[in-house]
């Protein structure tokens, strides 16, 4: 996560404002994420003497901070995709060639599947959240395990998506 980070920067300078500090902050709160999270689990192992509660709330918060960043950033370019498809230019020259109309398309699919597998984590994570935040605790482990699949399958088929479209 921290090369991926490192790479990223403050993003490209192509790329919507919107989206590059919307990413930005989620990878600071992936950054956040990791260190909370084994703070708390050493905690619950008595490696390390500190209050484990507060060290998972602290790690869902910003587990569920990232998801939000996350469904922020692809309602805001699935809505960018689709007013470029639905551009008065594009529709003064008769749409996009086919090609790149299918290209757009195949975009916003991908983005549809990131924000459901968003959702999917983001209703867990409110669920770990301590009791009274939202629906925090209310989720039967059923609904909890659902969820949890559904998001590694739309992650394990956009995995294969791109390992497809890579030559």
């Amino acid at each position: 996560m921290f090369v991926y980070t490192k790479q990223y920067g403050l993003g490209p300078e192509e790329e919507d404002a919107f989206v590059r500090w919307t990413s930005v902050l989620g990878n600071l709160a992936d950054q956040l994420y990791y260190p909370c999270e084994h703070v708390a689990w050493a905690a619950d192992a008595n490696i390390l003497h500190v209050d484990s509660f507060r060290w998972w709330t602290l790690s869902t918060t910003f587990w569920a901070l990232s998801l939000l960043l996350g469904v922020a950033r692809s309602l805001w370019v699935m809505l960018r995709l689709r007013q470029r498809l639905r551009s008065p230019a594009v529709a003064f020259t008769s749409q996009l060639p086919r090609g790149k109309q299918r290209a757009v398309w195949a975009q916003m699919q991908l983005e549809a599947l990131t924000l459901l597998s968003n959702l999917a984590d983001l209703a867990n994570a409110v669920h770990w959240l301590p009791r009274g935040v939202l629906w925090a605790g209310r989720f039967p482990p059923w609904l909890v395990g659902l969820l949890g699949t559904v998001s590694s399958l739309l992650s394990m088929y956009q995995a294969a998506q791109a390992d497809a479209a890579t030559p």
